[in-house]
């Protein structure tokens, strides 16, 4: 019995001049502020979803066909297919592996192989064919969890792929929201610039008129009917924006320009412009898809850690064979055709010449990249939150300053024109008031876009769908 146990004893030993535990590698979260410097107030009730514009029809639309047909979206599924797979494979791995096998064999003996002095009598059957079945298994008993360690990694990829549909699915409504935003932002440019052109149009008649009356000079005819054409100009090179955004929608959401057209064509309210809501930098860690798949890839990386510092170790495997064998196919089913083994097998690292420890090297080179991956989301989701807010804040400011304008400019505008027609100021004071009034509506238009689009960095920033979970 000792003879038996001792070559075990030795392999076990001298593994353990191998063996070890991992190297240990700090992953302490990083040091988050206690709250947002353009945060509103706590008290503040908004909700995260109202940053979109849920209130728009084509949005809707398009979302809702988006999530169900776009590209993006079916790449990050098929990615989730793959790790779920791999997820199988590693968890299967820890369980037994059965096979079953059936075998025919012809041999054909040379007789004088065994020499020419046998014994009188004995003969040797030179042609013999054999028939065999077998039911196989064997099982790694995975002692020092390196095929549990394989599993957890797996599981974590799972993980990490899943949060990353999320974070794909998140960047595209908010592209979508951020195009139609945008192709709205186009129609109230052009709602604007057409009233500007009917003014322009409006004053040209009246200069006319005075230069045919005798009372003005056609220098102002001239002047009005200039500013009309750069009203045309500037909403001709709407079309090109339109066409680009057009293109964007229909590679976001896998629609036909046609449809897609037909969708933005739906009359929209006026955005509502909602609060932004009261956030913590804290729940970036629960609520951004990006920091949820940067801290599940760390996990994977520690437990890739774990499994190669594993290696080390003994593996030891279980092994079982059942079958049956005869030399003749009548009898291959009688009691005396039964065989079988059971048998265990150690294999354990003596002499790698450091591939194991360059294994283990890689993996921990591995988990501090990880590591630095999960500081960087961390620290680019409170950016991003950080500006979020800002931009919310500025563009409100923004549009509030414009409205000022746009009402003033107009009243201007409004007087001047008066005091032209009573006889109390010239054509080019009229002129003048009537540019400025009309760039501000235009501004009033792009600042309320900006605004909104304000609205949908911040729903990215703060996690999206996520945050109201």
């Amino acid at each position: 019995m000792m003879r038996r146990t001792l070559p075990l004893v030795a392999t076990v030993v001298l593994s353990a001049c191998v063996a070890g535990p991992p190297p240990v590698i700090e992953t302490a979260p990083p040091p988050l502020p206690s709250e947002f410097a353009f945060a509103p107030e706590a008290g503040t009730k908004a909700s995260v979803a109202s940053l979109m514009p849920i209130s728009d029809p084509a949005f809707q639309d398009l979302a809702a066909m988006a999530l169900f047909e776009a590209p993006t979206l079916a790449q990050a599924t098929a990615r989730i297919e793959q790790a779920r797979a791999r997820a199988d494979s590693a968890g299967a791995n820890r369980l037994p592996a059965i096979g079953a096998d059936a075998s025919v064999t012809g041999t054909r003996t040379n007789p004088n192989q065994f020499g020419s002095n046998l014994p009188a009598g004995i003969a040797f059957d030179t042609e013999r064919v054999s028939y065999g079945a077998n039911l196989r298994a064997s099982w790694d008993l995975d002692l020092f969890g390196r095929l549990r360690a394989q599993e957890r990694a797996a599981l974590a990829r799972l993980d990490a792929a899943t949060v990353e549909a999320t974070a794909v699915r998140n960047a595209l409504l908010a592209e979508i929201a951020g195009s139609v935003i945008d192709w709205r932002t186009l129609e109230a440019r052009q709602t604007a610039l057409e009233a500007d052109l009917n003014a322009a149009e409006e004053l040209a008649r009246l200069a006319g008129s005075r230069e045919r009356a005798g009372i003005a000079p056609g220098f102002d005819r001239v002047r009005a009917e200039s500013a009309a054409e750069a009203s045309r100009s500037r909403i001709a090179a709407l079309a090109s924006e339109r066409a680009r955004l057009l293109g964007r929608l229909v590679t976001l959401t896998g629609q036909s320009g046609q449809d897609v057209l037909q969708l933005l064509d739906q009359p929209a309210p006026l955005p509502a412009q909602p609060a932004a809501p009261a956030s913590l930098p804290s729940q970036l860690l629960a609520n951004r898809p990006d920091v949820l798949a940067a801290a599940a890839n760390l996990a994977a990386a520690d437990a890739d850690l774990a499994a190669s510092a594993a290696r080390r170790f003994p593996q030891l495997t279980l092994s079982g064979a059942l079958g049956l064998l005869a030399f003749d196919l009548g009898s291959l089913f009688d009691g005396d055709s039964v065989v079988g083994s059971v048998g265990g097998g150690l294999l354990a690292p003596l002499l790698d010449f450091g591939r194991i420890q360059a294994e283990i090297d890689a993996s921990a080179a591995g988990k501090r990249l990880a590591f630095a991956n999960y500081r960087s989301a961390v620290f680019t989701a409170l950016g991003d939150a950080e500006a979020g807010y800002g931009l919310v804040a500025a563009s409100d400011s923004q549009l509030a300053a414009a409205e000022r304008e746009f009402a003033s400019a107009n009243r201007s505008a409004r007087l001047a024109d008066t005091r032209y027609r009573a006889g109390l100021s010239d054509f080019l004071t009229v002129l003048e008031a009537r540019r400025a009034a009309d760039a501000s509506g235009e501004r009033v238009a792009i600042a309320r876009g900006q605004a909104e689009r304000a609205r949908v960095i911040l729903w990215q920033a703060l996690g999206g769908n996520a945050a109201e979970d």
